[in-house]
């Protein structure tokens, strides 16, 4: 337990003050109950409030990245990150499960890499290193945590809709519609890379790369509606 504990301390880049915080977030209900301690507490207390620390970080994290986003699109997006999924997805990298506390029951059902567990302990996590550290180093961790994990979701998933953005502004302003052209591809089947010209009237007016050809156009997209835009108001 100590070595996972080591590891972990190494990968968050903070030593806490107070190490009882730290065993008491990895410390789940199943294994309070077998102890039978009244004294021992689980960690869903220390959830509770490091769901709310990581909604606030996510959200600072999100208007630094997406300046020109809009609040609906942020509140998305944000839920994406901070759902169960995108939670246990850090709580992996982070091998959390080696440092779970756990009762014989979920040991033997797996509970180590359940995702409600894991995520559960990473805000367990959050809330305890917010006890210990305060607002500011916990914002420091969470963005080093997460900025990784919001990249590779805005591949998938855009954060805004790029090509409908910039269609309706060429076609209001330049009366025509954006080209998108494949211009190459590398790399084995399992991770291929898009490359994308964008042309307006036959001129390339941006260029971008992606894990797949929808990523790279809205990258591409994203690209030529900031540089159209800062010459001359949007609609």
């Amino acid at each position: 337990m100590e070595n996972h504990l080591d590891n972990l301390i190494a990968r968050l880049g903070y030593t806490f003050r107070n190490e009882g915080l730290l065993e008491e977030a990895f410390r789940h209900s199943s294994y309070v109950n077998e102890m039978g301690d009244p004294g021992l507490r689980d960690n869903e207390r220390l959830e509770f409030l490091g769901d709310a620390v990581l909604d606030l970080s996510i959200s600072h994290l999100l208007m630094d990245r997406f300046k020109d986003a809009r609040e609906g699109e942020l509140s998305k997006f944000r839920a994406m990150v901070v759902d169960e999924q995108g939670l246990s997805v850090v709580a992996k990298r982070l091998e959390i499960g080696a440092c779970l506390l756990l009762g014989r029951g979920e040991e033997r059902t797996g509970g180590r890499s359940k995702p409600s567990i894991l995520a559960n302990a990473l805000e367990a996590l959050i809330g305890a290193l917010y006890l210990d550290a305060g607002f500011s180093a916990t914002d420091g961790v969470v963005r080093r945590l997460f900025t990784p994990l919001i990249r590779e979701m805005e591949e998938e998933v855009p954060i805004r809709d790029y090509k409908s953005l910039l269609q309706e502004y060429t076609q209001q302003h330049h009366k025509v519609r954006p080209e998108y052209v494949l211009v190459d591809e590398k790399g084995p089947p399992h991770d291929r890379v898009f490359r994308i010209a964008l042309r307006l009237r036959g001129r390339v007016v941006a260029d971008s790369k992606g894990k797949s050809k929808k990523a790279a156009e809205q990258k591409a997209a994203r690209e030529a509606y900031r540089c159209l835009t800062e010459k001359r108001p949007g609609p």
